[in-house]
Formats: C-alpha cells, structure tokens, sequence
C-alpha cells in the first residue's frame, strides 16, 4: 500500500500531461483494408489542389505527412500503393470571460457617479483561429478512401517557426494511429 502511495503523485502528473495534449486527433479506417499490403505512397494532386489553404502551409504539411510516413518505413512511388491527400477547415473561436464578482451596492461609479453598482465587472475576450487538419489516405487502385486523420487545435499565425511546429505536431499526432491496430 505503501509503494502505491509513493508512485500516486507522479501517475497523477502522467495523467495530467497526457490530459493536456493541444492537438485532439481522431481517425477511421476501412475495416475491410489489409494495411500490410500498403507499402508505397504517393500524393494525390487533385485533392491537394482542393485544399483552401496558401501553398506555403500546403508544403509545410505535405513535408510532415512525407517525412512521418518515411519514418514509419514507407516509400515515395511513381507507382504507389496509396495516396495521400489533405483539406483543411479553420474558424475563429471567441471566448467571453464575465469575471464579474459582488452582488452589488450603492457607491462610486466613476464616470457614471454615485448610484447602484451590480459588482466588479472584468469581461475578458480571447480570439482565436481554430483548424480541422484531414488527412486522408486513398487506395490507389480504387480510389477509395481506407483511412482518415483528423486534427483540431488552435493555429499559430504570426511566428513562422511556431507555425511549422504546429503543423507538425498535428501531423505527428494523427499518424500515431496509423496504420491501425486491426484486431
């Protein structure tokens, strides 16, 4: 009991880090594909075209999907056994923090002079850009989706080096599963 105790606080640091990931990522797969025949890759131009995004990011994301496939030990093909391709969704997020206290009273309003005062009032605003990173991986032959990525986390717009970081780790996040684990 007492060994259990002592490892208590660093389980619950574990699972407060792992809790606080900024990138949540799902993905879905074709249960009917076998992802062992998949060895080579390829990306699908005509779908990259589609993505409403400048060529800069485009290019910063095609280079992280190549080098996480390359480290899984796939290969670039003229001839691939799938196709990668990409579209991307972004919106602003607002948040509205009312950090109003005190249940009000008679007093000094500044400007607006003696009267009844409903508290302390401190609204805070935070704006954002939030994206959808997808991911999609094609059957070459049939040109038929067998896996999807996705990626939703807020964008860094303003430093180019924290840009690329991001785009990576949203990329490094969601090829954490593939290929699938097929039970």
């Amino acid at each position: 009991m007492k060994k259990l105790l002592k490892f208590t606080p660093i389980l619950l640091l574990l699972v407060i880090l792992s809790s606080c990931s900024s990138v949540k990522v799902t993905a879905d797969y074709d249960r009917e594909s076998n992802f062992d025949d998949y060895k080579t890759f390829a990306f699908f131009k005509p779908g990259i075209d589609k993505a409403e995004i400048n060529d800069i990011d485009k290019r910063r994301i095609l280079r992280a999907i190549e080098a996480e496939l390359l480290a899984k030990g796939y290969t670039k093909s003229e001839n691939p056994d799938m196709l990668v391709s990409i579209f991307t969704k972004s919106n602003q997020r607002v948040d509205v923090y009312n950090n109003a206290w005190g249940n009000g009273a008679w007093g000094w309003g500044g400007y607006g002079g003696w009267g009844w005062r409903s508290g302390w009032n401190n609204n805070q605003v935070s704006v954002s850009t939030q994206g959808v990173l997808f991911i999609d991986i094609l059957n070459s032959k049939k040109k038929e989706l067998i896996w999807q990525g996705s990626g939703t986390g807020n964008l860094e717009v303003k430093n180019t080096d924290k840009k690329d970081a991001r785009i990576k780790e949203f990329v490094s996040e969601m090829f954490m599963l593939f290929p699938p684990e097929v039970k």
